[in-house]
């Protein structure tokens, strides 16, 4: 299927590595000109070259950090008229939330809600006048069932939720639409970094944790990136318009309800 996306801009978060890196692929596959964002310069443009060998795109890789003013300012620079914009972000810590204090909770809340609020107010004005875009949110399975132990990431993305599923009823009309894509057991750094934590709090060895997580999952596997990134790529598609406001659930089939 041809998306529709060929020249088309893009704005891919955190997209070094893992799932952010997943979705630049994807849509770099589809002939999107793609503007990458992370913190570290190095693995940045490592992951900016790699991007344009395999797909031959045209890949910008910008060193910021999307939580300040700064930042954002930064990339929209290099991008300023984005059709498409990917927020992600890493997840907080896990943890007991008895540990957290105010300072927490708000960095919590400013990399996994505030962030990406102020990202959209940046875009979606321009994207409505040029009635065309697609703006995913990569969150977490932990909005619909929470996970304990990532009490500042079930906090944090919850609230972005609520505030997507509001504003994407209003742009849908011009062409813009606002969806999120909720990740399950994907195989990543961040995935790895639980099984540690639990192995720790568990005294269980990492690669035990790890083949337990496995073997629960209903699909006896974990996902990867380029899965993930083609559901972002989708939903960033000229045939995605009339999908918005939306909580798209990849977990192998471990979220149990029927909706």
């Amino acid at each position: 299927m041809d998306l529709g996306l060929k020249g088309r801009k893009a704005i891919v978060c955190a997209a070094s590595k893992g799932l952010g890196r997943g979705c630049a692929e994807s849509l770099a596959r589809e002939g999107v000109v793609i503007t990458i964002v992370a913190r570290t310069e190095g693995p940045l443009n490592e992951t900016a070259e790699a991007i344009r060998r395999a797909t031959g795109a045209t890949v910008t890789a910008i060193t910021a950090d999307t939580t300040t003013d700064a930042g954002r300012a930064k990339i929209l620079e290099a991008c300023p008229e984005p059709d498409i914009l990917v927020n992600n972000a890493g997840g907080p810590p896990p943890g007991d939330f008895r540990d957290w204090g105010r300072e927490q909770w708000m960095a919590a809340a400013d990399a996994n809600m505030i962030a990406p609020i102020l990202f959209i107010r940046a875009v979606v004005d321009g994207m409505i006048a040029r009635r065309f875009g697609r703006i995913v949110n990569i969150t977490s399975t932990s909005v619909k069932a929470p996970i304990p132990i990532l009490g500042l990431s079930n906090g944090a993305r919850a609230g972005l939720t609520g505030f997507i599923a509001g504003i994407a009823r209003e742009t849908v009309q011009h062409n813009v639409t606002i969806n999120n894509l909720l990740p399950g057991p994907f195989d990543t750094d961040r995935l790895r970094g639980l099984f540690e934590a639990t192995a720790k709090k568990t005294g269980k060895p990492v690669d035990v944790v790890r083949q337990e997580r496995m073997d629960a999952n209903p699909a006896k596997r974990f996902g990867t990136a380029a899965e993930f990134g083609d559901a972002c790529a989708y939903l960033c598609s000229a045939q995605a318009g009339f999908i918005t406001g939306q909580n798209m659930v990849l977990d192998g089939g471990a979220y149990p309800g029927t909706f």
